[in-house]
């Protein structure tokens, strides 16, 4: 046997073997699998590379590890509610809340995310407004500011903010910043030094344990939260950067949705962080001292649940809640998202709903920022515009917004995209949104965006070219590893 002959012999055994661990050991959904075995077939040295960068399973090991007696004041917070409202002693304070019982049990039950009911809350669509309103709220802080993004970008917006956290760092207030090592991978270490010189503490997640090696890249930690003494919390989907805010020409404006959030579902947010900085700075960890957080007094009437997942959680959870919301809408769902890349179940309650003659009605961008993830969603939506769905295409630059509005009176805005990275890959964190008001607001925010967008229609679709239709064949395939 020469050289050649026992080298492809090899290959073919290795491609057995990662074949078999595809199909058996990481129990992969169908899509994926096939989809990895199409990567492993047709580009056998370098799929092994790929599949070894892009497919660990973090189900298999626990990430995040909590002090036990912390954990149980939790768990018995978490019991006790559960029981209040399994037995109908539990006394909700506004109408929406108990209207989505069903679903506030199913986070309580599979997430441990607790209900708040005397929650005020403002909404950010703008760049500007929301970054001035932070600002000055970090200027106000006096105990702590707890900052996390996906991207960390060294640009006039980054430098302001980490000047600004650099001052309230030499003030004494304890700072700490928490960024993802992909999404701001052109930070480094002299952008941190003053900052950390005044005190400050800054932390990358997952960094590279190898010079120019990650091997964790694929699960990225999508999450954007600030909490500031325990009082004022942010989430939803702005970065950090000057596309951000429309300073971009590439995407023009910048249109995202953001959630800033007065009242105790910001003991929730802080939890989520303290979690994260923990598990990404384990010499620097730091326990949750009731001086850390101050009293919680009653700022609204808004119901929320602070609500993650990632690649460590059992459930996919902030998609069986997309899903719980849609199956039990009984007029409209209004859904904006940059990425539409759903899996079959919640095609299926998308589906279901507008064949139902619901009102479903989907925005995504106009624009791509990634060209695969837009034909492969471009693809999902000719299957909505056949079940009667109404999708409008947004033109004023870029729609970056993750938002889901359910009958005007639950909404659920954050990072997770409705896509399978964001259900299954990405760290993520959304608020679910108990309230009239703000499900309102955000109504009235997407049909001003409406103004700025084209109906795409069911004719036009069909007739799109053949060059289109290859694009979205070849994406979609690839989808469930995109």
């Amino acid at each position: 046997m020469n050289l050649t002959a026992f080298f492809l012999g090899f290959i073919l055994v290795l491609n057995m073997l990662f074949a078999l661990v595809v199909i058996f050991q990481e129990r992969k959904d169908a899509g994926s699998t096939w989809a990895w075995l199409l990567v492993l077939y047709f580009i056998p040295i370098l799929g092994f590379v790929l599949y070894a960068l892009f497919a660990q399973n973090f189900r298999r090991v626990p990430l995040f590890h909590w002090d036990s007696r912390q954990k149980l004041m939790l768990e018995e917070a978490v019991v006790a509610q559960l029981d209040e409202i399994r037995t109908g002693d539990y006394r909700f304070h506004n109408p929406s809340s108990f209207h989505n019982r069903d679903l506030i049990y199913m986070f309580l039950n599979n997430n441990h995310a607790i209900l708040s009911e005397t929650n005020k809350i403002d909404l950010f669509t703008d760049g500007h407004d929301k970054f001035d309103q932070l600002f000055k709220d970090i200027n106000n802080a006096t105990e702590y500011i707890h900052v996390q993004y996906y991207i960390f970008q060294k640009d006039w917006l980054g430098e302001k903010l980490i000047d600004l956290l650099t001052q309230k760092a030499r003030e004494g207030v304890c700072v700490r910043v928490l960024y993802d090592e992909l999404g701001s991978r052109r930070l480094n270490k002299a952008f941190f030094r003053e900052f950390r010189e005044a005190g400050g503490q800054a932390q990358a997640f997952f960094p590279s344990k190898l010079r120019l090696i990650n091997t964790r890249l694929n699960y990225r930690n999508h999450r954007k939260l600030v909490i500031l003494d325990g009082r004022i919390g942010y989430v939803g989907g702005f970065n950090v950067g000057e596309e951000y805010l429309g300073l971009d020409p590439k995407f023009g404006y910048w249109r995202d949705t953001h959630l800033r959030i007065q009242g105790p579902s910001v003991f929730f947010m802080h939890c989520r962080f303290m979690l994260d900085w923990n598990q990404a700075a384990p010499s620097r960890t730091f326990n949750f001292f009731p001086q850390l957080l101050p009293g919680q007094l009653e700022q609204g009437s808004a119901g929320v649940q602070i609500v993650t997942s990632g690649p460590d959680s059992v459930w996919e959870v902030i998609k069986d809640g997309y899903i719980k919301m849609i199956s039990s809408a009984k007029r409209s769902i209004y859904i904006q998202t940059p990425y539409f890349i759903p899996d079959a179940s919640m095609m299926d309650a998308l589906r279901i709903a507008a064949l139902s003659g619901l009102d479903v009605t989907l925005m995504i961008p106009d624009k791509p920022d990634h060209p695969f993830v837009h034909w492969a969603t471009l693809s999902y939506v000719g299957e909505m515009l056949k079940a009667g769905a109404r999708v409008y295409l947004y033109e004023n630059g870029f729609i970056h917004a993750k938002t889901l509005v359910v009958d005007e009176e639950v909404a659920s805005v954050g990072t997770a995209n409705i896509d399978v990275r964001s259900f299954r890959l990405n760290f993520e964190v959304n608020a679910f949104v108990y309230d009239e008001e703000l499900s309102k607001k955000l109504i009235r925010s997407f049909q001003e965006d409406i103004e700025m967008s084209r109906l795409l229609t069911l004719d036009q679709y069909i007739h799109r070219p053949k060059w289109v239709k290859i694009k979205e064949s070849v994406s979609r395939l690839l989808s469930p590893i995109l």
